[in-house]
């Protein structure tokens, strides 16, 4: 190619661009705002964090209550005073891995990961230090009922939170769906040390506390067959 045919082609390529016709702009323009439509802001993260927190510790007083507080009645004052901070302190935790997976830019304290992991250790020190007893007589047979009853209020708490922070979007939905079964999860233990008087070490470490940890692997469970 020669000199000038370069210099050519430069100066058509610098030229004005072509003409568009103005009413498939028109058209172009009206096709998408027909498809707009107002959305109403979000609440404040720290209410959605407050509300499903009290939903969480609200199922799980209501539902203790309703079955009878036999398990808060035989603790000391002692007992329940640590057993129920390091809860609301989970809870809280929980609430606010929610709110920030299903709120994009929210504050992340801990990935929910790790809250499942820290929670149980946690529940498993606490009860090693203020319980005794590691007798395996009827184990599983008094085992299966407190796991049950956990899950089974763990089930309405999540689709309740799920409720209140549907309008958010999960930018990575296995790790909401594993906060919700966590929170959730919480929500069943709760119950539990409300309502159980079984207070065999080995029962609450290993029954208790699988109500969180399955739960949370039910909530990724539920995300990775929606996929």
């Amino acid at each position: 190619m020669k000199d000038e045919e370069i210099d050519d082609v430069l100066k058509r390529a610098a030229g004005p661009p072509p003409e568009v016709d103005t009413a498939l702009i028109q058209r172009i323009t009206g096709s998408i705002g027909a498809n707009l439509r107002p959305v109403r802001p979000l609440p404040p993260t720290w209410l959605l964090r407050m509300v499903v927190a009290i939903v969480c510790a609200g199922a799980a007083a209501i539902a203790g209550v309703a079955l009878g507080i036999q398990g808060l009645q035989k603790m000391h004052l002692a007992e329940a005073a640590t057993l129920f901070a390091a809860l609301a302190v989970f809870i809280w935790l929980a609430a606010e891995s929610c709110v920030s997976e299903m709120v994009p830019g929210s504050r992340h304290i801990m990935t929910p990961k790790r809250l499942m992991a820290a929670a149980c250790v946690a529940m498993i020190a606490i009860f090693a230090l203020l319980f005794r007893g590691y007798h395996v007589e009827q184990f599983v047979a008094q085992g299966l009922p407190c796991l049950r009853a956990g899950l089974a209020l763990a089930a309405p708490v999540a689709l309740a939170c799920w409720l209140v922070l549907r309008r958010g979007l999960a930018v990575d939905r296995s790790a909401a769906g594993l906060a919700f079964g966590i929170l959730a999860g919480l929500s069943g233990f709760a119950m539990l040390e409300l309502h159980c008087p079984n207070f065999e070490a080995a029962h609450v470490m290993v029954w208790h506390t699988a109500v969180p940890l399955l739960s949370g692997l039910a909530g990724l469970l539920v995300v990775w067959r929606r996929r």
